[in-house]
């Protein structure tokens, strides 16, 4: 794969100088959804499939880039001296982004780059593409301009800081997080309140991790992602007029439920209702697979979906086919949606004696109800981003 992409470079970049090679992989979230921006916890990993970029630093400010995702798109370029967003410059938007914020936290990117891209992650599945490529922008920049002092954990954080400020997406920090700390056959234990994580084995015994790709696109700057944000934001200003508390997070369900009168706003309740049982939800979760129980994990997947369809509205038909129909299918113990919603994946814990009927008794339904096919991964958990040289 690197030494094919290198050849792509060089007959776009020329092969003169210093040629360098990186990977920042995808993400699933097995649960913990929409609980990283309130205070609560998640349980991402990183994934074999990710995104890779050969890169060279230029003597100039201007930067060169190119997808072989998005050939048609061609060499978009850009400069040090006009760092903004521009919806013209399409997905560089990203590594840009990242640019701008190491330059605003004051460290010293006084030149550009040429880079070549290329993703293996279905761009709006879901999977997080846009985190690993603002990841792995940023070790390139600790790599090319020799910047010690930034851990993984401050990566992950000026790729949301980039998100944020730069490209408009009010994400939370689980992305970043789990692309940047991700670490193979493990799922990252993470509390988002204050970045305290612990690895567990992500041990399924006789069972495999499959993700669906519904193939319908969402877009979380352009949706609802933020209004659940600013709702979660309001019911969590209610609940303090009585409650000392920093988050929905902070939050038991029981709690909650002696406290939610305070939430006058029926749609701020159920998204506050959401927030605070998904944090219960993965916090049991993590406490089930860790004692080998895997049939009580893939039940709280179960209701988590039903919480993000019903409480906080982010699911849409077309996964609700896909859900629906893999809790039909015997051997599979759980499965929900995943990332921000509005389309994209859903994740399944299936056996592996039942992964083949899986996939061709849901892809033979989906396409006969939807119209259009959808993809399957059998997926792999990996490492987080690094050089590759």
């Amino acid at each position: 794969m690197k030494d094919q992409l290198v050849k792509v470079f060089k007959e776009k970049f020329g092969s003169e100088g210093d040629i360098r090679s990186y990977f920042a992989p995808g993400r699933v979230n097995l649960i913990g959804e929409h609980t990283d921006y309130n205070g609560g916890h998640v349980f991402p990993c990183a994934l074999t499939i990710g995104t890779y970029a050969i890169v060279r630093k230029r003597e100039d400010r201007n930067f060169r880039f190119y997808s072989t995702n998005f050939e048609s798109l061609g060499v978009i370029e850009a400069s040090l001296d006009n760092l903004k967003y521009d919806k013209a410059l399409d997905w560089t938007n990203y590594p840009l982004g990242v640019v701008w914020a190491f330059i605003e936290k004051g460290y010293p990117v006084d030149c550009g780059f040429d880079m070549l891209l290329f993703g293996n992650i279905p761009n709006g599945s879901g999977l997080s593409s846009s985190a690993s490529l603002e990841v792995l922008t940023g070790v390139i920049l600790t790599d090319l301009f020799e910047i010690k002092d930034l851990s993984m954990t401050d990566l992950a954080l000026i790729g949301q800081y980039s998100e944020n400020n730069f490209n408009g997406c009010n994400c939370g920090i689980m992305d970043q997080f789990a692309v940047a700390m991700g670490k193979k056959d493990h799922a990252i234990f993470l509390d988002t309140s204050d970045l305290s994580y612990e690895y567990a084995p992500c041990v399924l015994d006789g069972a495999k991790i499959v993700i669906t790709n519904s193939k319908v696109k969402h877009s979380l700057v352009d949706s609802a992602y933020n209004d659940r944000r600013n709702e979660c934001a309001a019911a969590l200003k209610a609940l303090q007029s009585e409650l000392d508390i920093q988050a929905l997070g902070d939050l038991t369900p029981e709690e909650f439920e002696a406290h939610k009168s305070l939430i006058k706003d029926e749609i701020q309740l159920q998204r506050a209702k959401h927030a605070v049982y998904e944090n219960q939800r993965t916090i049991d979760a993590v406490t089930a697979l860790k004692a080998g129980d895997i049939e009580s994990f893939g039940k709280l997947m179960n209701q988590s979906h039903i919480s993000l369809r019903d409480d906080y509205d982010v699911s849409c038909e077309e996964i609700d086919i896909l859900v629906d129909l893999a809790w039909k299918i015997p051997g599979v113990l759980g499965s929900r949606i995943t990332g921000g919603g509005f389309g994209g994946c859903t994740v399944s814990i299936v056996k592996d004696e039942s992964v083949d009927t899986f996939i061709e008794t849901i892809g033979k339904t989906y396409l006969e109800k939807v119209g259009h096919e959808a993809e399957f991964y059998t997926v792999d958990i990996g490492d987080g981003a690094s050089r590759l040289d």
